[in-house]
């Protein structure tokens, strides 16, 4: 990191705080770190479009069983709307 040292009659000279070493070395580290960020975040968004397929595999199966009788009277109304006369 650079800071500009304040009080300096010199003006906007800069000092670092640390030494980093050769620049070609952080920049390939920079490119290593952000590959291995996008591989994970590929495998993340792999991972839950299988999860969002699998559900939309789970539904459409059940959806198929319903449509073929299993249970064919599931969502009718079994109560009359009108209230029992005496």
């Amino acid at each position: 990191m650079w800071t500009v040292r304040l009080g300096d009659e010199g003006g906007d000279i800069a000092e670092s705080d640390a030494d980093t070493g050769s620049e070609g070395d952080s920049t390939m580290f920079e490119t290593e770190l952000h590959r291995l960020r996008h591989d994970d975040l590929v495998r993340r968004a792999e991972a839950e479009r299988r999860a969002r397929e699998a559900l939309r595999v789970r539904r459409a199966a059940r959806r198929g069983t319903a449509a073929r009788g299993a249970e064919p009277d599931s969502h009718t109304r079994r109560r009359s709307w009108f209230a029992r006369t005496a």
